[in-house]
């Protein structure tokens, strides 16, 4: 679920370096959360050692932890806990495990269980890793200054996902920090029921070099890709159990303040599900996307380097579990960035996002296309094209004019004479026409200049099995969420296509599909925008 890289692996071994740190080595302390800036003027700093941790089912966590400079006899500090990414070592977090530690907090972070030199096999943030954040808690409390009272946990990606599960069953949570992970594992990489093929195989290929894959995983893993339709119950059962979202009132029932944070562009959990669970948790919450690809928004944190998304976690653990009055619970919870402009938006809540209107697009022309042939329009590289959105304002890009009509329907709007401010979940209803029972589309949105040359601003795939061919029906399909402006004298534009290299397709060859728009049934693009 995140990129695995020798590179990745050698630079976090050289911060360790950069710090001067070595295994078993403790420094003198910093003092707790409320006198960090004397501390950090001071000079102080915080200590790492390393351990094998127990973990649940009498494995061995390989593990490390920080501990705050000067800790006195008999005094307490909060405790934050960290699972690794998914097939990332223990030292992932040092950089920031450093910070949290110099700011007053234990730090414990460890290798997810079947990755690396960490026992067991890979358990997808199944109940042995969720119960391996309770033995890694209760191990901590034994052996560490941690306080009972002030337990946070937190991680990018995979352990994100295995810190929202944790505090669903350990109530001793009481901050979570979940970023770039996922809520709906189903609606992450089998969204529109159409399998992520680059996302399934980056899983399958990373996790298989780094770790060590259980019979249930690889089975799982080849049903998906092999596309076995009668497993099809059996592989969402299994989704479900890992998805925080299917427990969310257990999560609510323990009142943990949970911040999600994610990428527009995230090519493995895309927004969407994020933005759904958000909105059923109850206790405090904060909600922020950005823009950017899977762990892109906050990598650079993890060299170290200035990083918005760490410094709001570090301001959330602060404020819940240290009860420092750095107004973060006074901020608007739902905090955005536009791909296209800079500084945040804030909002009251989700349903707030795009509230300001929508503006209807209607597809009143009837198209009909090919299937099997990809039209030049596609969602990008998974990890890269997105990223590249982030750094460079450089989206997947596709000559809208140039597209070939016999395999990719077009519907354009007029040249707009102000900006769009498009804000949250762009929805498309339409009538297809399919000549086979089985199929898939993919729909894409562009922001389409002068020339004709098309940014792309979002797209999603539907696919459709068990159909009456030569019969219509309905669709309804949520693109993924984005916050992207428009400018004035360009236009949106709509296309569908039915080969993306992102996912699997099921057209069977030869096959056709008609978009229509009935009268008793018009179709049409629902753009949700925010006030100019």
């Amino acid at each position: 679920m995140d990129r695995t890289t020798t590179a990745a692996a050698v630079a976090a071994v050289l911060a360790v370096a950069t710090l001067g740190l070595a295994p078993h080595q403790a420094r003198a302390a910093t003092p707790p959360a409320e006198q960090t800036e004397q501390a950090g003027q001071a000079g102080q700093a915080s200590g790492i050692t390393f351990h094998d941790i127990p973990g649940s089912g009498g494995i061995t966590l390989k593990g490390n932890v920080w501990t705050p400079a000067g800790a006195a006899p008999g005094r307490t500090y909060p405790l934050i806990v960290l699972p690794t990414s998914w097939a990332m070592p223990q030292i992932e977090y040092v950089a920031q495990a450093k910070q949290l530690a110099d700011s007053g907090y234990v730090v414990v972070s460890y290798t997810s269980r079947g990755f690396w030199l960490s026992g067991g096999q890979i358990e997808v943030a199944g109940p042995p890793d969720v119960a391996d954040v309770s033995a890694v808690i209760d191990w901590a409390l034994a052996r560490t200054p941690a306080d009972p009272a002030r337990i946070g946990v937190g991680g990018v990606s995979y352990g994100a996902g295995i810190s929202l599960q944790a505090a669903g069953q350990d109530h001793r949570i009481k901050a979570v920090v979940a970023l770039s992970g996922w809520a709906d594992l189903i609606e992450s990489i089998y969204s529109g029921r159409t399998q992520h093929l680059q996302a399934a195989g980056l899983l399958g290929v990373s996790g298989a070099l780094t770790g060590r894959p259980g019979p249930e995983l690889r089975q799982v893993l080849g049903d998906f890709l092999a596309s076995r339709l009668d497993k099809e119950d059996e592989m969402i059962a299994w989704g479900r159990l890992r998805s925080p979202a299917a427990q969310v009132d257990r999560i609510n029932a323990g009142g943990a303040a949970v911040m999600l944070g994610n990428a527009w562009g995230d090519t493995i959990f895309p927004p969407n599900q994020y933005a759904a669970f958000y909105e059923r948790l109850t206790g405090p919450k904060r909600l922020e996307f950005r823009p950017g690809d899977h762990a892109t928004a906050e990598g650079l944190g993890l060299f170290g380097l200035p990083d918005d998304t760490w410094t709001n976690a570090r301001r959330w653990f602060d404020h819940h579990l240290g009860g420092v009055a750095n107004g973060i619970d006074r901020e608007q919870p739902v905090q955005l960035k536009s791909r296209t402009s800079d500084g945040y938006e804030g909002y009251p809540d989700w349903k707030s996002v795009g509230a300001a209107g929508t503006e209807k697009l209607a597809l009143n022309d009837s198209e009909h296309l090919w299937a099997n042939v990809d039209s030049g329009a596609n969602g990008g590289v998974l990890l890269l094209s997105a990223a590249l959105d982030q750094f460079v304002k450089a989206p997947p890009t596709a000559s809208v004019p140039l597209l070939p009509r016999a395999f990719a329907a077009v519907w354009q709007s007029e040249r707009y004479d102000a900006a769009r401010r498009i804000r949250g979940t762009v929805t498309l209803h339409t009538t297809v026409t399919p000549t086979h029972g089985d199929g898939t589309f993919v729909a894409y949105l562009y922001d389409v200049g002068p020339l004709g040359i098309g940014k792309l601003v979002s797209n999603a795939p539907y696919t459709f099995h068990g159909k009456a061919p030569g019969q219509a029906f309905g669709v309804d399909l949520e693109l993924f969420s984005t916050a992207y402006d428009v400018p004035a004298g360009h236009r949106l534009a709509l296309v569908i296509d039915t080969v993306d290299p992102l996912y699997i397709e099921h057209n069977p060859t030869g096959a056709q599909l008609t978009f229509s728009s009935p009268r008793a049934d018009p179709s049409y693009l629902s753009v949700p925008l925010r006030e100019q």
